[in-house]
């Protein structure tokens, strides 16, 4: 199993596209699967950028998307023109590409055999990767079918990002080019690992609590108690500039199971705190909760993302073999928006993991499992990591 990844800054669509195929046709590696990522600057050639890749790469698949920004394998690149690449060969696994339009997500949420089969999985899926358009593709609904119809089976991927409303993102699934609706590939077979890495980039503050009373995405009691008195207990432990932090925004993590004496980092799903209610002590966040979840406020900051980061990394680089290749959908809302410097995410995942080819985009979205569950993220970095067994 080998991987190669490229990353054109050129601003002529075509002549990126063709140095992407030069650097690919040179590095020997024959495409069975390929990724591409453009920036909004390459959207309106997007049919030539397809029919050229496929081509003249002849993979057996080709999914992409359309972003903010892209990522290559030594580079970010923000609101400028960019477009990347990763190829991979990958002997012995069942590729499936699929393109689920609007109109069909109402047939496949309600038949999960359907869904199963429309995105080609089966007992020996490995992952699914997904690039969706944000304004056409009911995401919190989709993946709990997922979850219920391939168990087990991590998605991973993101939402597109270069396009302001309904439209104007482009997904690329082989040789064809659509505006609307999910793309993307399931993985099968058993010579084949993926690993993934969600990187949330929150640390944990206060105690842990039990949800006591609540509806829809409204906390009203943590552990019998006003949610907004157990916060200000909260906020009352952390040190002066730790309380600075909660200015740039707060964050709750609910914890993927109940079951456990103690929870650590990776164990909760994390959603913003989107209000706070003085006069009736309570805490609107998010997500849906629900009596009996255990909950833990949550602070961000760049070291925090980037100690986070290179935690869950380190993980992967102990293991005796180096993934052969992999993906980054890193959130549009960190990068230079949130780092102090450019190309953070990538360089830690160069620093871990330098022998691994990696390419993939900013997103509005980005998807990737906690648990053995498939979510939506913000402000995540998440990896999908490629190895033959």
């Amino acid at each position: 199993m080998r991987f190669h990844a490229a990353l054109s800054e050129h601003e002529s669509s075509l002549v990126a596209v063709d140095e992407l195929i030069e650097s690919v046709r040179a590095s020997g590696v024959e495409a069975d699967v390929a990724f591409v990522f453009v920036s909004r600057d390459h959207v309106d050639q997007a049919d030539e950028i397809a029919e050229r890749l496929w081509l003249r790469l002849d993979p057996q698949a080709l999914v992409g998307v359309s972003a903010e920004g892209v990522i290559g394998p030594a580079r970010e690149v923000e609101r400028a023109p960019g477009m990347a690449v990763l190829v991979g060969r990958m002997p012995g696994v069942r590729i499936h590409p699929f393109h689920v339009p609007p109109e069909e997500f109402a047939d496949v949420l309600a038949d999960h055999a359907l869904l199963a089969e429309r995105l080609g999985g089966g007992p020996e899926t490995r992952a699914v990767v997904a690039l969706g358009d944000p304004f056409s593709t009911p995401t919190n609904r989709l993946l709990p079918a997922i979850d219920e119809a391939l168990p087990g089976v991590p998605v991973v991927g993101g939402m597109a990002s270069a396009g302001q409303g309904p439209g104007q993102n482009v997904l690329f699934r082989n040789d064809r080019i659509y505006t609307q609706g999910l793309v993307g590939l399931s993985l099968s077979g058993p010579g084949l690992e993926v690993q993934t890495v969600v990187s949330q980039g929150c640390r944990p503050f206060g105690k842990t609590y039990v949800v006591t009373k609540a509806h829809d995405n409204v906390i009203e009691q943590l552990g019998g108690r006003p949610a907004l008195a157990a916060l200000r207990d909260a906020v009352m432990d952390l040190s002066e500039a730790d309380r600075q932090l909660l200015a740039r925004g707060l964050f709750v993590g609910r914890a993927i199971s109940e079951y456990r004496e103690s929870f650590g980092r990776g164990d909760f799903l994390v959603r913003t705190v989107m209000n706070v209610d003085n006069e009736t002590g309570v805490v609107e966040v998010g997500d849906y909760v629900r009596v009996g979840q255990t909950v833990q406020f949550q602070v961000r900051d760049a070291a925090t993302a980037t100690e986070d980061l290179s935690l869950m990394l380190a993980t992967v680089a102990e293991q005796p073999a180096a993934p052969a290749g992999g993906l980054l959908f890193s959130c549009n809302g960190r990068g230079t928006r949130l780092f102090d410097a450019p190309c953070h995410d990538v360089d830690a995942a160069r620093a871990a993991l330098p022998a691994t080819p990696v390419a993939g985009f900013f997103a509005a979205g980005e998807l990737g499992p906690v648990g053995r569950r498939n979510f939506i993220h913000g402000h995540t970095a998440s990896f999908a990591l490629f190895r033959g067994k």
